[in-house]
This record gives structure tokens, C-alpha cells and sequence, in this order.
């Protein structure tokens, strides 16, 4: 009985190494299939945070009124 338990035990371990092994060469796969970030990119990026900061600056925050 316990011999039959371990060799299940090493069965499923064995199944999940080999699922993770596939799912990482997936991975992999698809992360050289991606296009590189370009510098044109990272300059649109640095451009709209600068505007959100700018528009951060601006902001006041509305006062709470109390209803008496």
C-alpha cells in the first residue's frame, strides 16, 4: 500500500515537472516572438507621464462642505 501511494505521489510530480517544462518553452516561445521596446516608444511613454504630472500639478482638491 504505501509503495502504490509513493509511485502515485511520483507519477503526479513527474506530470507537473513536465507541464511546467512546457509552459515555460511556451513562454519563452511567445516572449521572442515579441517586438523590442524602441526608444520611440520609451519617448511616448516619458511624454504622457510628464503631461500627467503636469495635469497632477494643476489639481486642487475640492473642499468637503458641510450641510448644516
Amino acid at each position: 500500500m504505501f509503495k502504490i501511494i509513493w509511485i502515485a505521489v511520483a507519477i503526479i510530480v513527474a506530470i507537473g515537472w513536465i507541464a511546467y517544462g512546457v509552459w515555460r518553452l511556451r513562454e519563452r516561445s511567445e516572449e521572442k516572438k515579441r517586438p523590442k521596446p524602441t526608444t520611440e516608444h520609451l519617448k511616448q511613454v516619458r511624454k504622457s507621464f510628464d503631461d500627467y504630472i503636469q495635469k497632477m500639478e494643476k489639481y486642487e482638491k475640492p473642499t468637503y462642505k458641510r450641510d448644516q
